[in-house]
């Protein structure tokens, strides 16, 4: 029986041919949630942008329905969790407007550096402008890149081209694979403060959301530029509007805005800023390459062969379901919490398993932790794609099995190696729950489960007391306090798992208590 496909969004004409040749495919723009549900049980496979909403109810109605692709990277309309829970694979194309958004990011440094907007508008209006429009090159300046992903990487190879310098930062890319691309990694100060264009090429998370800020925007030089084409939340555009208003950056070029395709109009009033209406991936070349990339693969999964990017989470084989499930969420969530806790320039990671989970298959459980590791990164990370994304970007990684317990039935100890050092932390599961047991050379026993904050300190009187006092002030109830220490008067450090959401204001307030050297705020 030929399998038959629902697709919800204008696709290239090269990748309805393609589909239809393996398949009775559908075409049905738009539909709402609810008229989407009524009509998708006919179907074993639903291709989607970014407009149609893939909802629990429509993933239940699907009881026919295989595979989900979106033809494009980002999967935040999918309910990847829905998916995985009915049994449905989704399909996404990582790759294929790489090069698109390459290409613009280049096209707006170019107009930047070239005056070119003000030059058009200025010659239809019958101006002659050249003595003013003075420009500068490209070649010999410093670009810094915030991500060194995909994008990031083309959009290097684009500027080694101009004879640009190019600098980056990116917490989960190795020195080894930076080498490859010919950039230096350095930290986001440096970065800011060295570059004459900054580009943002990060994911947009918990913790780059809002990352380009008034005091990021103040490091850089008043003769630099900042272009996004990433993500809108990256930035913070009221505080751009006011350093591009005060002369403090030189310009800037936006393709993407927190609120679309309602821009915030402060940024149209500004002088020296350019916009496009979110262009990154608009070529018909992207466009065709993600439709024939997400309809390959779901002919793929459809006739029982394996996709190339699968999404959500695989399957364990039931045999080991059972056993495996509570050290998949220990593994992932250890993994989520270095990637918070996290050094620069992520080169190896090593997994060690010990007791009777040493003995199962363990495949499953390192992807599970490189997911958690590089849940960061500017992509979909996942079990089924977590080791592949690792060696993209140099990460060597090692399995290891021993018998050294420590006195626990099981425990799991992830190292992780970067430019900054070395951490490691370890944990196990107690009854069917995941407890972290070591951060370095401390040693607790806690849940990595929702807020925590941790903080690295001289061990003395008051340093507890002070910590509870301020987020008392702060409104911020405490629901456990871990502390470990070598010695007295030594360094220590200390968890706190907190109910409320704590403001920048109150960790800046936190990092200037006494003998505190370093905090952290984890989300898991």
């Amino acid at each position: 029986m030929t399998p038959r496909v629902l697709v919800t969004e204008t696709l290239a004409r090269s990748g309805l041919e393609l589909l239809r040749k393996a398949c009775d495919v559908t075409v049905r723009l738009n539909p709402s949630s609810d008229e989407l549900a009524q009509i998708i049980g006919d179907y074993q496979g639903l291709i989607v942008r970014s407009s149609t909403q893939v909802t629990e109810a429509v993933l239940a109605a699907g009881s026919q329905l295989v595979v989900v692709g979106r033809a494009g990277t980002g999967v935040d309309n999918i309910d990847l969790e829905a998916a995985t829970r009915h049994g449905i694979i989704v399909v996404n194309a990582p790759t294929g407007n790489t090069v698109a958004v390459a290409e613009h990011t280049m096209a707006l440094m170019l107009a930047l550096a070239r005056h070119v907007c003000d030059a058009n508008v200025g010659m239809h209006a019958g101006r002659w402008d050249k003595k003013r429009l003075m420009g500068s090159e490209l070649r010999g300046k410093t670009l810094g890149l915030v991500g060194l992903g995909r994008v990031g990487a083309a959009v290097a190879a684009r500027a080694r081209a101009f004879d640009m310098q190019v600098i980056a930062y990116d917490p989960f890319v190795s020195p080894e694979r930076a080498q490859q691309l010919d950039v230096q990694l350095v930290g986001l100060e440096q970065l800011l403060s060295q570059a004459d264009y900054v580009s943002l090429h990060a994911p947009l998370t918990e913790r780059t959301q809002g990352m380009i800020g008034a005091r990021e925007l103040a490091l850089m030089k008043p003769s630099a530029y900042l272009v996004n084409c990433a993500r809108g939340d990256l930035l913070n555009e009221d505080a751009l509007a006011q350093a591009l208003q005060a002369g403090t950056v030189a310009g800037a070029a936006l393709d993407v805005f927190t609120q679309e395709p309602d821009v915030n109009p402060i940024l149209r009033a500004c002088p020296h800023c350019l916009l496009s209406p979110h262009l990154g991936a608009s070529t018909e070349e992207a466009q065709t390459g993600a439709a024939e990339e997400v309809v390959q693969q779901v002919v793929d999964v459809l006739e029982g062969r394996s996709a190339r990017y699968p999404v959500n989470i695989a399957a364990l084989p039931p045999e080991e379901a059972a056993f495996l499930a509570p050290y998949l969420d220990l593994a992932r969530r250890m993994g989520r919490f270095y990637a918070q806790f996290a050094e620069n320039h992520l080169s190896r990671v090593e997994v060690t398993y010990a007791g009777e989970v040493a003995t199962h298959d363990l495949s499953l459980l390192t992807a599970a932790a490189l997911a958690g590791v590089l849940s960061e990164v500017d992509e979909p990370v996942n079990l089924v794609n977590a080791p592949l994304i690792a060696r993209e970007r140099g990460v060597v990684v090692n399995e290891v099995r021993t018998s050294e317990t420590l006195d626990f039935a099981d425990l799991i100890t992830l190292r992780v190696c970067a430019a900054g050092g070395e951490h490691l932390l370890s944990g196990t599961v107690m009854r069917g729950k995941p407890h972290i047991l070591r951060i370095d050379d401390y040693w607790f026993d806690f849940a990595p489960v929702g807020q925590l904050l941790v903080s690295e300190h001289i061990e003395q009187p008051g340093i507890i007391g002070n910590m509870g006092m301020l987020l008392g002030e702060a409104g911020v109830n405490i629901s456990f306090v871990q502390v470990g220490r070598q010695a007295r008067g030594g360094y220590g450090m200390m968890v706190l798992g907190v109910d409320d959401p704590l403001s920048r204001e109150t960790l800046d307030r936190i990092k200037t208590l006494p003998s505190v050297r370093a905090i952290w705020l984890i989300r898991l």
